[in-house]
């Protein structure tokens, strides 16, 4: 391993389906009132996929975009890391279709990390960077809206569907890559977020129906985990790196709902840094939230300003974290 070695972003891509499905339809259908969407979460449309859709079809793209935008061979790729709880089937995993129809011969898995997927898949990418000098394709990606119960507030105001990724690629600047990584899990809260039925606990084969959509049975205890975790672990990200919360210069959370994100900003102190997310335009599509953002706001020609971006997400499981990144 060449701990001299960096890691760059090198190129980035993002897929969004095509229906946009906006508050009015959806608040129409469940009897809520005007803008009581947008008051409580932030999000005024989301991005739902076609019935013929899977997730490799928004996979796939997103991944194109970035292998193209770095101008990449697929001989450089080494790995390439699924972040998902959607996959197209449960066996096999996903990544290898994936990269088969990318063109990549490399080594292919998913990662089932939830809304912390991609802070997870990004965290060991960069260590393969480094331990073989091979670019690692990113891709994180979810279509939630097949698990979402139509009937059930909580879900079907948040989820949406897209897909996000980042190409990372060597550096011969060791200053460039992950300053600090805190990655963090309590199974204590294994149940506060979950689809019940589909694993080897409770599988489809099982006496009885239902159990296939996302739960979130209590959400305010959801909410102040999330809040405690990503703030905790970003105030010890930046102390492992260095580096006060004024020094941020990007802050990249988990686009999970407006409010989260605003008390995480306003505990940890990130009022100075530019706060990246897209969650108005597209929703909490778990995993795919943080590369879509980074994506979709260098697309459309804003650069990241100089200094390190930090990135924080909070996901089922329970697990959180944070990443100190230097770009």
């Amino acid at each position: 391993m060449s701990l001299a070695r960096g890691v760059s972003w090198a190129g980035f891509g993002h897929c969004l389906p095509e229906r946009q499905v906006g508050n009015a339809e959806i608040e129409r259908d469940m009897g809520l009132p005007d803008d009581w969407i947008e008051s409580r979460t932030g999000i005024r449309t989301r991005h739902y996929a076609a019935a013929d859709q899977a997730l490799s079809d928004l996979a796939v793209p997103a991944g194109a975009m970035a292998l193209r935008g770095a101008g990449a061979s697929p001989e450089e790729v080494g790995l390439l890391l699924l972040a998902t709880s959607t996959p197209d089937h449960l066996l096999p995993p996903t990544a290898p279709l994936v990269a088969h129809r990318l063109g990549l011969g490399c080594g292919a898995v998913d990662l089932a990390g939830a809304c912390a997927g991609f802070l997870h898949a990004l965290t060991l990418g960069a260590g393969h960077v480094r331990l073989t000098g091979k670019s690692v394709l990113v891709i994180a990606a979810n279509l939630l809206s097949r698990r979402i119960d139509l009937s059930e507030v909580a879900s079907r105001v948040l989820f949406a569907d897209a897909a996000g990724a980042v190409l990372l690629r060597p550096s011969d600047d060791p200053t460039r890559g992950p300053r600090a990584v805190v990655l963090r899990s309590d199974g204590a809260g294994y149940d506060h977020i979950r689809i019940e039925r589909g694993g080897s606990r409770l599988p489809f084969t099982a006496s009885g129906a239902g159990g296939l959509t996302m739960r979130m049975p209590d959400g305010r205890t959801v909410f102040a985990r999330a809040v405690e975790g990503m703030a905790g672990s970003a105030r010890q990200a930046l102390a492992e790196a260095g580096i006060e919360a004024t020094d941020v210069a990007t802050w990249l959370p988990h686009q999970a709902n407006r409010r989260i994100v605003e008390k995480v900003g306003q505990k940890v102190g990130l009022q100075a840094a530019d706060w990246l997310g897209t969650l108005s335009l597209h929703g909490n599509s778990s995993a795919a939230t943080m590369p879509l953002a980074l994506s979709w706001h260098l697309a459309e020609g804003r650069g990241l300003r100089p200094g390190p971006v930090l990135m924080s997400a909070f996901g089922a499981g329970l697990i959180w974290g944070a990443v100190v990144w230097q770009p």
